[in-house]
């Protein structure tokens, strides 16, 4: 029965950690988000291309997306 009770209790705790954690990455990267528009027009820039505003809001709209 003791044993019973310290795999629901890891269960539990695995459940609850990947929940906190997942809440605590999607804040951090709204707060920080990994790229935005300047780091999208120097991307293309060097690329050789000179994108219109367009493009970059069309880049920034396919990136949140996935976030």
């Amino acid at each position: 029965m003791d044993i019973l009770y310290i795999l629901i209790g890891l269960v539990i705790g695995a459940v609850l950690g990947f929940f906190l954690a997942r809440h605590y990455m999607q804040k951090y990267l709204k707060k920080n988000p990994p790229i935005n528009e300047q780091m999208i027009k120097a991307m293309m820039m060097q690329m050789g291309r000179t994108p219109s505003q367009k493009q970059v809001n069309q880049m920034m709209r396919s990136m949140n997306k996935y976030m």
